[in-house]
């Protein structure tokens, strides 16, 4: 091969080695880096509504117990079992023939004594006529005065004799003292019964208002506490909470409560206080024993830091979330929650206003890595 040729063949050679390096080194250049996109929501103090909520049971704002108080035979039940009855509706009567008989014995022997008494008080005027004549001594209407007196007593232990009488008669009749639900009868008719333990014929149980009794832990009430010490919460004023039911089958009570009782006490036995609240209930929706939620509302929160739940993760430190600084680098920020409010978390310590929050991208980002921040769907920053 001549010269020339060979010069020529390794120049080609040489520039297809360098075409081919280019190549290979433009194939495996890095690719140009571009910062993830992720959702940011400017963070801005807000007053919120704060509701609690507990498990509370249903009571009857009052039970009474129904008991005989004469001795007799039980005649008969009047009421039905289980339903509604009527202040002053008669539930039993007892035979009241004895006890009628007794009063009239009483009226008898109260006429007799009115009798002695009006013959008392003739006698007495006749001897002090009759003594201003010197025609009788000084002794015979003293002992007069002293007839009088007595008859005087007599009639009005015979009265009180008839006022006990009539009571005695009228508690063989039987009545409700309220309106409410009425319970299983203790005695059957015909039974001999008396006053005392084996005295109770039934019970009943007052429905409207009716009484929601609910118990708020110690460690709640403390936190609280705290919360109202600090301004962090505004309580109502007088503690006047609206009071709102959810029943057990998820369902709102129409109507609202008030607040009747608080307990001034931890319980030693469940660590917790305990508190009382009423609510009407005309149309019986309500009866003693069934669990409700109980949820108190009528305080706020002032200057409240709330954050969209998805923005918050769980780290080995605990809960963190990532702020875009203004160099649009995206940073851990740890912070200390408090409760949820809707689908927001409220912070209690480890962010301020005005700072910029990722709320949707987090899974592309790394901790002081660069991003691009947009604005959420309709524009709210």
């Amino acid at each position: 091969m001549k010269p020339n040729l060979r010069l020529l063949t390794l120049w080609m050679f040489l520039c297809l080695l360098a075409l081919g390096l280019a190549a290979c080194q433009e194939q495996h250049a890095p690719p140009e880096f571009s910062p993830p996109e992720v959702t940011i929501q400017r963070i801005e103090e807000r007053t919120i509504p704060i509701e609690w909520e507990f498990v509370g049971q249903t009571e009857s704002s009052r039970l009474v117990e129904i008991r005989t108080r004469v001795e007799g035979v039980l005649e008969k039940r009047i009421y039905e079992e289980g339903t509604l009855v009527q202040k002053g509706q008669v539930l039993f009567q007892l035979d009241d023939r004895p006890f009628a008989a007794v009063l009239e014995g009483a009226k008898g022997m109260l006429a007799q004594q009115e009798a002695r008494q009006q013959n008392a008080k003739r006698n007495l005027a006749r001897l002090r006529n009759l003594i201003s004549q010197n025609a009788v001594s000084q002794k015979d209407v003293d002992d007069a005065v002293s007839d009088l007196a007595e008859a005087d007593a007599l009639v009005l232990t015979a009265r009180a004799n008839v006022t006990s009488a009539e009571l005695n008669l009228s508690y063989t009749t039987i009545k409700s003292p309220l309106t409410g639900l009425s319970g299983q009868a203790k005695k059957a008719d015909g039974s001999f019964i008396s006053p005392g333990q084996e005295g109770l014929l039934t019970t009943v149980t007052q429905t409207d208002p009716m009484w929601v009794k609910f118990s708020i832990s110690e460690t709640r009430l403390l936190k609280g506490n705290e919360a109202v010490a600090k301004k962090r919460v505004l309580m109502p004023e007088n503690g006047d909470f609206a009071i709102e039911l959810q029943m057990s089958d998820g369902s709102a009570y129409p109507l609202s409560g008030k607040m009747n009782f608080s307990d001034k006490q931890i319980s030693t036995e469940t660590g917790t206080s305990g508190f009382r609240a009423t609510f009407e209930n005309p149309d019986m929706k309500m009866v003693p024993g069934q669990f409700v939620r109980v949820k108190l509302k009528g305080a706020v929160r002032p200057n409240a830091i709330l954050v969209p739940q998805r923005a918050v993760l769980q780290g080995q430190q605990g809960k963190y979330l990532y702020v875009v600084g203004t160099d649009n680098k995206a940073e851990i920020r740890p912070v200390e929650m408090g409760d949820w409010f809707g689908d927001e978390w409220i912070i209690e310590n480890g962010l301020k206003s005005g700072e910029l929050v990722v709320v949707d991208g987090m899974s592309h980002v790394v901790p002081n890595m660069p991003v691009k921040p947009q604005q959420p769907t309709g524009g709210q920053s």
